[in-house]
Formats: structure tokens, sequence, C-alpha cells
């Protein structure tokens, strides 16, 4: 265990990219400490992706591609716009209003950060917003995709706690919305003492948002489709990712009439990428977990906590300081399959709901996002609105905040994350 957990560390440290330092830590440990031949290595790779499930990310990446470049994403802006365009700080409220509508299609943080960022940093600079503070406020409405459905993270999430993949998608709606309430509610508090510049929105009207909602329309089918199907039990999360891919290019292609079917070769090399890249850390992790779960990791681990303490508050406390911390360094797919399968079984003996155990891991980690030296969101957020990354992070202390208190409510307050699946999944 040593050479595993120790070995991976080190890698991780010295700069290796984390599918290579989670492989070589645990080929490094089977040889060195277990008599097990090394074909393990290769079962437990394809034993990793081998799930029907799993398929549906890249068909869920492959539909949040066309959604960027097929219009949905500057629709929905004009929709947010009409909807919360007249509020003190138009603009904060539009970024984050967005970044919930676009999280409901793609279940891609950065690609949702950037399509926001490409669409409001220019109006922003140009009415002289605090460009950091836009660019934070932005990040943060991208990570929201790791939370409301359908999210990548909570598919690997349910099929790693071997959960019920609807469940833990309606478990993510209400505290989605409740981290969407808060970044609005921080950012016009900031905006109400910012000066004129953040009062100069547009008067809302009733024929503006009935406007921008029929051009929008098409586009709100997406996730209407999948939360809908999933949860009607018409199809299972890949059959969804399927048919939302197939929706959005009907939508972009035949209704919008924005994507040429010369784009597509690009939209799809550019999915299979990024699909590898979680697909291949996916199948590398699962060697990692396999070999410090036979080494008795999860066993010492859970001995430790309980000789800590016995109090399931206590438990979590732990455990959200351990994600938060986590979600700094690592990427959110990585830390889940590395210490789900750990802290799951814990958290189980205390009692806890694995759907609620689920939502507070997927809420931790989308902070993670927004938070250096990891924070991919806030990465892509500071280069597309031209900031160093230092700049951006001297304002993260207020979409940070909201999160937290998001965080704070889901952990202590299980109906939270609970209510909606026990309304609609009974």
């Amino acid at each position: 265990m040593i050479w595993a957990v120790g070995g991976f560390l080190l890698l991780l440290v010295s700069g290796i990219p984390i599918v290579l330092a989670l492989g070589i830590a645990a080929l490094v440990a089977i040889e060195l400490t277990t008599t097990a031949p090394i074909s393990i290595v290769a079962q437990r790779v394809y034993g990793g992706i081998s799930s029907f499930t799993l398929m549906a990310i890249p068909f869920f990446v492959a539909s949040g591609l066309l959604m960027e470049a097929g219009g949905i994403a500057r629709r929905f802006v004009a929709l947010a716009g009409a909807l919360v365009g007249w509020i003190t700080g138009s603009l904060y409220m539009v970024s984050v209003v967005t970044g919930t509508g676009l999280a409901a299609i793609s279940g891609s943080g950065s690609a949702d950060t950037a399509a926001i960022s490409a669409v409001m940093v220019p109006e922003m600079k140009k009415r002289r917003y605090d460009i950091d503070l836009a660019a934070a406020i932005i990040a943060a409405s991208g990570s929201l995709a790791s939370i409301i459905p359908p999210s990548i993270v909570m598919i690997v999430i349910a099929v790693t706690a071997n959960q019920s993949i609807g469940a833990m998608f309606l478990g993510g709606i209400v505290p989605g919305l409740i981290v969407m309430a808060g970044l609005m509610l921080g950012a016009w508090l900031f905006a109400r003492r910012g000066g004129p510049a953040y009062r100069d929105g547009e008067a809302f009207t009733f024929q503006r948002l009935g406007r921008t909602f029929l051009d929008a329309a098409p586009g709100l089918l997406v996730p209407v489709v999948i939360i809908g199907g999933i949860v009607g039990g018409v199809f299972t999360a890949t059959e969804a990712a399927c048919v939302a891919l197939f929706t959005t290019l009907v939508v972009t292609m035949f209704i919008y009439r924005e994507l040429k079917p010369r784009d597509l070769p690009r939209i799809l090399l550019k999915a299979i990428s990024l699909s590898a890249t979680v697909l291949i850390i996916i199948s590398t992790a699962s060697v990692f977990t396999w070999i410090i779960a036979t080494q008795g990791f999860p066993a010492m681990l859970s001995a430790w906590l309980t000789g800590i303490t016995e109090n399931p508050i206590a438990f979590l406390l732990i455990v959200n300081l351990l994600l938060l911390v986590v979600g700094m360094f690592m990427e959110s797919i990585s830390a889940v399959l590395i210490l789900l399968p750990v802290l799951l079984p814990i958290a189980r003996s205390y009692g806890i709901d694995p759907v609620q155990f689920g939502i507070i891991t997927a809420l931790n980690l989308s902070i993670g996002l927004i938070t250096p030296p990891y924070g991919i969101c806030l990465y892509v957020a500071s280069s597309v609105a031209g900031r160093r990354i230092e700049q951006v992070s001297r304002r993260i202390w207020l979409p940070f905040l909201c999160m937290l208190v998001a965080l704070v409510l889901v952990t202590f307050v299980p109906a939270v994350s609970l209510w909606l699946p026990s309304v609609i999944m009974k």
C-alpha cells in the first residue's frame, strides 16, 4: 500500500500526468508487494471501462460540443438576459443563469466556462465590470456542470457507488439551484456597491422574454429529454446520451441551421479526444483502486476514522476537508475513482445515504474546479478574459463562499439532496 500511495503522490508532485502516475504506481506496487501475475493490469484496465453505462460519456461530451458550435449557448445567454438582465449587476446574473442552463446539456465544466466566457467577457469589459470577479463568477457557473445533470462526474460516481444514475441526477438538481441562487446573491451584493457600471441593465418585458424563450425552446428540449427519459424509465443513461446527441444534432443543423456538415469531423475528433482522456483515467484508476483495496487500505482508514470519532457529523467534516484539499490538486474523475470506493463503505457504516454522499463528493470536487492550483474552470475563464490566474484568484473568495454555504446545507440537511429523488422515484 505504501508503494502504491507513496509512489502515486511522488509521481504526481514530480509533474507526471495523472494517468501515468496512477498506472506506474499501481504497476510497481503489484510487482513488489503481491504475487499476482502482471496480466492482472490488462484485466483491470479492461474491466474498468467495460461498462455499458460509461458509454454515455462520449455521447454527452459530443452533445456539449455541438451545443457550443451550433448556437444553443448564444440563445441561452439571450434568454438569461431577458430573465435577469434587469437586475443590478445584470451581466453577472446572466452568466450564472446561462451556466446553469448549459450545465443541463453538456456535463462538462470547462466547455461551459469557455462558452460563457466567449460571449459574456467582451460585453463585461465594454461596460467596465470588475473583470477579475467576472472571470471568477463565470468559472463557478461553469463548474455547475459537475452537479446539475447530466453531469459526467455524477455518472462516474453512480457507477462507482453502484447507485441509480437517475437518483443521482435528481439529487444534484436542488443543490445546483442553491449554488446558482448563492452566486446571484453574492454578485448582486457586490454590484450594489460597485457604482453606476452595474446599473445599466435592460428593462424587463414579457415580449422580450417570450421572444427569447421561443428562440431557445428547441435547445431546452435536450435537458427535458435527458432527465425525463431517465427518470421516467423510458431509457437508460447511455441511451439518454445517444438521444441527447441526436436531439442536439437536429436542433443545431436543421432548426437553427448554424452547424454545417463540414464542422462535424472537427467536433467529433475533439469529442473523441476528450472522451478518451476521461476513459483512460478511469481504466488506470481501476488498477490503482484494486491494489489499494487488496492491501487493506479501506479497512485501515475505516478503523482510523472510527477510532477518531463515532459521530457521523464529525466524519462528514473530515471528508469535506479531505475532498476540498484533493479537489485543489486532482482532476475530479480521478479523485472519485480513487477515494469513493474507500470512503463510501465507511459512510454507509455511519448510516449516511449513498446518494447524499455522492452529491457531497460532487459538490466538493466542483469547488476544486475554481480553486488553484488545479482549478481548470478558473484557468479557462482567466485565459478568455486575458487576465493572469493570480489576479482572478483574488476574487475567487466570493463564489467560493457561496458554494461552501451550499456544501454545508447538503452535508447537514440530507433532504436537500434526497427530497427530489424520494418524491419522483418512489
